[in-house]
């Protein structure tokens, strides 16, 4: 019998030391006018790119406003509402959190003020002037769309929502599930620059390396790596003023609207890069905190669980400096 026993342990001893190593496998691909990539770890190949862009259509067809079939597309074409899918009501009930939160610094009906600032689905021939704001302010507002159970409603034909500023951290999210369901424990996924990772790096046990990147003083187009971050959980979702604008004159117009005066946002934030436990948070958050402005947007991010956030600006004599929430600068190398 102490034979067996021994013959046993050691079956099991050796089991235990000649388990297959975790092997890093990748699937990239474009998606929502961007790129995207899944880093996994796994034993061997358990998820294909077919089954990845599945999810990623689907999402597509509800989400996005470019294409004239989704579920928002019809929405904003009807008169009343329509009853929302899954990923509708998700991305719907997270942005009105969000907006009440931050007393309407994020605001999804913001729709037709993008689309009239010229980045929307349509060109424009020209920005708009004080009166059409006023007329397109009057679409506008949290408090216009309302979600009861599966019935997404708005209070007048005119009200359009454009979820872009938090769609891509709920696509992460949506693909983090599914990898967590297929049994992966150490992942990384990033859309448009939307990240999320979970464990380290196999083999081997590194943490995640992230980079933030942003302008410095020096900047003529190239955006260097400020700051690398290493992650064992959690997401880093980025929101920022010096990729997407246009020139009006002398004017830079940037694609960040504020929802409140119907014009651009204008103040010395030029990124914020939020930490959340998952993206749909951090990704609903970072457009509001640039909207702040740098005090009010530290103070509010001070105040919240589960949350940091790392700042660039612009100092009163123009030249960059950046600053994090305490938490924040640990995850820094």
């Amino acid at each position: 019998m102490r034979c067996v026993l021994l013959f046993c342990l050691a079956f099991l001893l050796l089991s235990s030391f000649s388990k297959p190593a975790l092997k890093p496998f990748h699937i990239y691909g474009f998606t929502q006018g961007t790129s995207y990539q899944v880093t996994y770890y796994a034993e061997d190949n358990v998820i294909s790119k077919a089954q990845i862009e599945h999810l990623l259509s689907e999402i597509d067809s509800s989400l996005s406003i470019y294409k004239p079939y989704s579920l928002i597309s019809r929405f904003n074409q009807s008169a009343s509402g329509l009853q929302a899918d899954e990923h509708l009501k998700s991305v719907v009930k997270k942005s009105l959190e969000v907006s009440r939160k931050t007393g309407g610094a994020f605001d999804i009906t913001v729709q037709p003020l993008v689309q009239a600032w010229g980045f929307g689905t349509k060109p424009v021939a020209a920005p708009p002037d004080s009166a059409s704001i006023l007329l397109l302010l009057k679409c506008v507002g949290p408090g216009k769309v309302t979600l009861l159970r599966n019935q997404l409603r708005k209070s007048a034909p005119c009200i359009r929502i454009d979820v872009n500023g938090i769609a891509q951290g709920y696509t992460v999210d949506v693909l983090a599930n599914y990898l967590e369901k297929q049994g992966i424990r150490n992942y990384l996924i990033e859309v448009g620059g939307e990240i999320r990772v979970k464990g380290r790096k196999q083999p081997g046990g590194a943490l995640m390396s992230i980079g933030i990147e942003g302008p410095d003083d020096q900047t003529q187009g190239v955006f260097p790596i400020q700051k690398v971050i290493r992650l064992e959980n959690g997401a880093i979702t980025a929101s920022g003023n010096y990729r997407k604008f246009y020139q009006s004159g002398n004017k830079t117009i940037s694609h960040l609207i504020d929802p409140k005066t119907g014009f651009p946002v204008q103040n010395e934030l030029i990124s914020v890069t939020v930490w959340a436990k998952n993206a749909l948070t951090a990704d609903g958050y970072d457009n509001a905190l640039m909207g702040m402005g740098l005090d009010k947007a530290l103070q509010f991010v001070n105040g919240q669980k589960n949350m940091e956030a790392y700042f660039i600006y612009h100092r009163p004599d123009g030249t960059v400096a950046d600053t994090a929430t305490t938490r924040f600068y640990k995850l820094m190398e």
